[in-house]
């Protein structure tokens, strides 16, 4: 079959790569055109556009680059229209991905959801065009089943692709070759990640970065994002001993002591990891007033969203000074907070449901579509 898939961002790159490879198992014939990037690539994808390319953060931001939205959007509808696929299979990305699920539904195309949008958080009224055009939707958090349910749209809960990724049987990189080979002190390392966008790294690590002169005794270390050159860091760094590594935030996190994460994926990545974090958040002011205006949840960390209660600290815009984040890090770092966080991960795992989402989805997609 004839697979084409949008993911916008990192984290989609990465779910819908491990998707694809558990299709290839069942589908010899398959052929994947995509909007992805390296990961999916190493799947045999056909790139159309690189998801570096399409990742704007917050609402003036996308304001400000709307020409190159409305181009991207004119685009993928001829593209996909020509390639006509038996399946689209968006991921995630919705302010992207829900136009051109209309658009593929118009035009007689199935369209597969894989990873929900966080409707549960803002928007919910968006349910209405996913029953509309969305064939079928695969949720990846525990919660999103009754989310859904309360609208009449039935949904399959697949387990979160993650616990195939990190799970006790992954090999990371250990402590002396990690040290030796990004020529790192011996020192406790303390894990940084700042965001995959350039817009959001540079807010965050603004913040991070003040923390570094109370902790002498801990080398900080910044997981560079895929999408981001190292120059950019270089830029935002000079003066202090804070290095980067690229390509290495599993072994980076396995190898640090605690970390201070920006909001997204990566807190679930560290909870899974058994990283003690402090979760940090610093938007433009104004598109942050008007989140607050609309978000319903309570919490902004997957983690504390999934566990209905806070077990790790979130510093959020005003709340991420320097004084709150020295005292968090520290409490973290050593005592009963520590202690309390590493075994609230383990009830976080049980909840999350068991390995193998990547191939239950692939599975279920490959039996919706040989109904059809």
């Amino acid at each position: 079959m004839n697979y084409y898939i949008i993911a916008g961002e990192a984290s989609g790159d990465l779910h819908a790569s491990s998707l694809m490879k558990e299709l290839k198992k069942l589908d010899a014939e398959a052929k994947f055109r995509c909007w992805g990037g390296d990961l999916m690539a190493e799947q045999g994808a056909e790139i159309v556009r690189d998801y570096r390319d399409l990742a704007f953060m917050g609402f003036f931001e996308v304001l400000a680059h709307l020409n190159t939205i409305r181009k991207n959007i004119r685009f993928c509808k001829a593209d996909l229209l020509e390639y006509h696929p038996d399946v689209l299979i968006l991921v995630d990305y919705p302010g992207f991905n829900l136009r051109i699920a209309g658009y593929a539904h118009d035009h007689g195309i199935r369209v597969f959801y894989y990873i929900s949008p966080q409707l549960w958080a803002w928007r919910s009224s968006r349910v209405k065009k996913i029953r509309k055009y969305v064939d079928r939707m695969f949720v990846i958090l525990p919660f999103e089943k009754d989310f859904y349910a309360k609208y009449g749209y039935e949904v399959d809960f697949i387990g979160h692709p993650l616990l195939d990724v990190i799970n006790p049987d992954t090999v990371y990189t250990d402590r002396k070759t990690f040290l030796e080979h990004n020529h790192l002190p011996d020192k406790p390392l303390i894990a940084l990640l700042p965001g995959s966008r350039s817009q959001e790294i540079h807010l965050m690590l603004k913040a991070m970065l003040k923390a570094i002169p109370y902790f002498g005794d801990y080398q900080f270390v910044i997981a560079g994002a895929p999408s981001v050159k190292p120059g950019f860091y270089s830029q935002l760094i000079p003066g202090t001993s804070v290095s980067v590594v690229t390509g290495q935030t599993y072994d980076l996190l396995h190898n640090s002591v605690a970390a201070l994460v920006t909001s997204g994926t990566a807190t679930l990545e560290t909870a899974l990891i058994d990283v003690p974090q402090v979760v940090c958040y610093k938007g433009n002011v104004l598109s942050y007033l008007i989140a607050r205006l609309v978000i319903r949840v309570k919490y902004i960390s997957l983690v504390n969203l999934i566990m209905d209660k806070e077990i790790i600290t979130e510093l959020i815009q005003k709340n991420l000074t320097e004084v709150n984040l020295r005292h968090e890090l520290a409490k973290v770092l050593e005592g009963g907070k520590r202690k309390e966080i590493i075994q609230n991960y383990a009830h976080l795992r049980e909840k999350l449901g068991g390995r193998g989402a990547s191939a239950k989805g692939a599975r279920l997609m490959t039996q919706y579509l040989a109904k059809n």
